[in-house]
């Protein structure tokens, strides 16, 4: 099938069999899996999935559930996984992933699935923010991001992000491989990173016995003017006592034990 990659759906074919083997060992596959994969495209990644969910006994075999946007897409995959659709070892949507419903009462997803995607970078931001803080959350993601979005949530520069303390709230991710923008057919314009975030849960509130809510309200206020130092920032919303300490720091400076200790106070 030749298609013609669309720039709107920001669709980059993955061409790199070593790429494709390195997503699929991150997902760490076992019998009974059941994998989340968004935008197949071409469904490269898809045949390396199903190969690993059909491992095992017949009653413990997993599945993959593929929502792809483009419907010319779904038509070329339809056709390609004939037999898997048949067998249900395959379910294809044709839907938006920002859309989809990840709960129970809305498609069979268990609570226990890992979502693993090369995914369309434009909305890289909206699926780690659906997901992670979704009431039924994957307990681990491997995706393909930009480079440059990969290094942000790492904090390699020691500059943390709304993304990154985002990220790090609900799990611990690990950049596993850089992939040369060669790799893609048609080529972005910018390397990109297999990220894993593995341990995904809602511990780390519970643990510190702070409510999500109020942490979240604290963090977005702290970042929402970056140059602005803390004072100003959180001076409507956090205890000035507890404030004292980090009020001339940015929020970019704060650390995850920082946040908790604000929204304690």
């Amino acid at each position: 099938m030749k298609h013609k990659a669309k720039k709107s759906l920001g669709q980059n074919f993955l061409k790199s069999a070593a790429a494709l083997k390195k997503i699929v060992e991150a997902g760490e596959i076992k019998s009974g899996d059941v994998i989340l994969e968004i935008g197949p495209g071409k469904g490269a990644l898809t045949e390396k999935l199903l190969e690993r969910v059909e491992r095992g006994l017949p009653s413990l075999r997993g599945k993959v559930i593929a929502v792809e946007k483009d419907h010319e897409l779904v038509e070329f995959l339809e056709k390609k996984f004939e037999e898997e659709i048949k067998n249900k070892k395959l379910i294809l949507v044709n839907d938006d992933i920002l859309n989809f419903s990840i709960t129970n009462d809305g498609f069979p997803i268990p609570k226990n699935y890992k979502l693993i995607a090369n995914i369309p970078y434009n909305i890289t931001g909206a699926v780690l923010k659906k997901f992670l803080s979704a009431r039924n959350q994957p307990e681990l993601m491997v995706l393909m991001l930009q480079h440059e979005v990969a290094k942000r949530i790492m904090a390699r520069d020691k500059k943390e992000s709304l993304l990154s303390i985002s990220v790090k709230a609900y799990g611990t991710p690990k950049i596993i491989m850089k992939v040369p923008a060669r790799y893609f057919s048609p080529a972005p314009k910018v390397d990109s990173v297999i990220i894993s975030i593995k341990n995904i849960s809602r511990q780390f509130f519970e643990q510190n016995n702070i409510n999500e809510e109020n942490f979240w309200q604290i963090v977005k206020a702290g970042f929402a003017h970056k140059r602005k130092k803390l004072g100003g920032n959180l001076k409507n919303i956090a205890n000035p006592i507890g404030l004292a300490s980090v009020a001339n720091k940015r929020a970019e400076d704060l650390a995850l034990a920082d946040w908790i200790e604000l929204t304690r106070a």
